[in-house]
This record gives C-alpha cells, structure tokens and sequence, in this order.
C-alpha cells in the first residue's frame, strides 16, 4: 500500500539558521502558518544536519507552544547527523550557510550510528517524535570514499544504516522508510538492495534541470507503489531571485555563472507575459510528472505559506509550456504538461 502524504510537505531548513538566523517567534509564525494552511495532516520535513540539530529543537518548541497535539502532525526526520560541541568559529560541515549555531554535528551512518541519531532526534522534537525516517544524503557520503574499498564499506554502512530503520519499521516505532539524496542516481542503486516507501529527490527534477533518465526513474518507482516527494525545485532560492543556487553563492558578474541569470531572465521575462508568477511555474512543473505524489516547500515568510500551498494547486495553460519549449527554457516534450 502506498504511502499517504500531503500534495504540499513544508521543509524545516530555515528553522536551522540556514543563511540567516531567525527569531524563535518568526519561526513558530511559519509553523503556524503552515498547519492553518494544510488541508491534510500536515507533514514538516527536517534532519540532524539542520542548523546541527537547531530545526528540530526549534520545530519541537514551536509545535508545544502552538499546542498541536501529537497524533495530529507528521515528522520526517532524515538520519545520518547527531550533534557535536562547537570548538571552531563556525561548524565543520557545510561551512558559510548556517548562522549563529551554539552545536557543531558529525556524521553517524551505521547500524548503531543511525539508531543514535534517530534518538537524539526525538529528545530534540521533545513531546513529538519523527513518524518517517531516512538515510540523509547518502550520495554525499558515498562520494566522500577515497577508495574502491572506501566505497565498498560506506556503502555497506548505508545498507546497516537502513537494516537499522526497517527494524524500527519492524516494531512500529516508526511508519516509513525513505531515502533522500541530491543525486538521484544514489538512490536508484540504494533502492535495488533497501525496501523503500517512499524517496525523496532534491536539486534533481525542477524546470531548470530535468534530465528524461530521472523521469523514467520516477516512473518505475511509481509502478512500485513508492511515494515520490520533490525537494529544492527552487534550486535553494535561484528560482525565486536568490544569488544562491543549490546553496552555493553566484555572482552575475562572473563569466562562469552567466548562463544560470540568462535562463532565469528569459523564464522571468515569459512568466510576466502570460501573467504567472515564477514560483508557481516551478512548482506546477516540479509535481506535474508522473509518480511525484508531494512537493517540499520552505518559507522565510509566514505570509507566504498559504500563497505557496495555493500555488501548489494553480493552473498553467498549456501555451506557456509550449513557448518554454519553443524558447528550450525546458529539455524534454512532456506530454503531461
């Protein structure tokens, strides 16, 4: 049976600092805003590797100071990061993007490893636990192997990792089991040899970059009863008028980052003719493919949650589509759009 999860799942992220740091009580408003918004139960999406752990905590205290009882929101909690005290300036992963943090995090994928991080996470939820759970960016880890042989055993670190999860799924203690990665192909081979209920891809399928091998991907993992939930289809902010693409700084002035501000002026210029806001365009594309049941969305501004989740449910007439291929601001004649 395939996993139920809301049309729009509201990303945490932003609860970590990434970027900026936030006021707790801005943090709570985009909590808030979000449930009020849901039609369905809402589902936030967050990770250890948030602000070392600080989306979770914050995410836990806004939810008790709202009053949102237990039974009545869903967790996902990506696994693969437990905190570590801070001793440098900054924390020691994903330097630059996180602000003002009190925690530094390491990495723990291992059978006992992901179980450590899995409690930590809970204790860090306080009163609400996570109710879907995964291997966090296992792509990363794979790529960080030295070795042939380096590879081999992160790889078996990953399969003991989720050996570890299917047993918690075993037991009830958890409702499903996922994977998120940037790297799609990552998951395609994880999800030969782990029994997955649903997968989440990032930075992977967006009107930007939507390569046919990962909508054939998509669609076998649709025949196979897997919930597919579409992530960063801003591409960290890009989309949206941020410098930032896929959480690294560009500059318009450098030659190399050019083509990224060309595509996104040609895209800006055919929304604001046919009267489409751009984020709407690129989430209607980013749920519009076969097998993709959800779509994760982050907010700095609770007066946007609503918007976003009416996005979700906005039209996009059929001859913008046809001008975005006619302009190739997108790869692949689509015959759902």
């Amino acid at each position: 049976m395939q996993l139920q999860l809301p049309k729009v799942i509201s990303g945490t992220s932003l609860l970590g600092n990434l970027y900026k740091e936030m006021a707790h009580e801005d943090k709570r408003e985009i909590v808030k805003a979000y449930i009020q918004a849901s039609t369905d139960t809402p589902l936030f999406d967050s990770a250890g590797k948030y602000g070392a752990g600080l989306a979770l905590e914050s995410l836990g205290k806004c939810l008790k100071e709202l009053g949102i009882p237990q039974n009545k929101v869903l967790i996902s909690n990506k696994l693969a990061w437990v905190r570590k005290p801070l001793v440098t300036p900054e924390p020691t992963f994903e330097k630059g993007i996180w602000h003002n943090l009190k925690h530094d995090a390491e990495q723990q994928i291992s059978y006992n490893g992901i179980l450590r991080c899995f409690e930590e996470g809970n204790e860090l939820l306080g009163n609400y636990a996570a109710q879907l759970v995964s291997v966090h960016d296992p792509d990363e880890y794979l790529a960080a192997a030295t070795s042939e042989s380096d590879y081999q055993k992160r790889y078996d670190d990953i399969l003991e990792a989720y050996r570890a999860l299917t047993d918690l799924k075993s037991k009830g203690v958890v409702a499903g089991v996922g994977i998120g990665a940037k790297d799609w192909r990552s998951i395609e081979k994880i999800a030969k040899d782990v029994s997955l209920d649903w997968v989440m891809i990032a930075n992977s399928y967006t009107i930007y970059h939507h390569p046919k091998e990962l909508v054939d991907f998509v669609a076998s993992l649709h025949q196979q009863n897997i919930s597919v939930i579409n992530s960063a289809v801003f591409h960290g902010g890009f989309l949206m008028g941020s410098d930032y693409f896929n959480y690294t700084q560009l500059d318009r002035n450098n030659p190399g980052h050019q083509h990224y501000y060309h595509w996104r002026d040609k895209f800006n210029s055919l929304c604001a003719e046919y009267n489409i806001e751009p984020p709407a365009a690129a989430i209607y594309f980013g749920l519009h493919v076969p097998g993709v049941k959800s779509i994760a969305l982050n907010s700095s501004n609770p007066k946007r949650v609503q918007h976003n989740i009416e996005m979700a449910n906005a039209e996009i007439p059929a001859a913008f589509w046809q001008r975005m291929k006619e302009e190739q601001l997108i790869d692949i004649n689509y015959p759902h759009l």
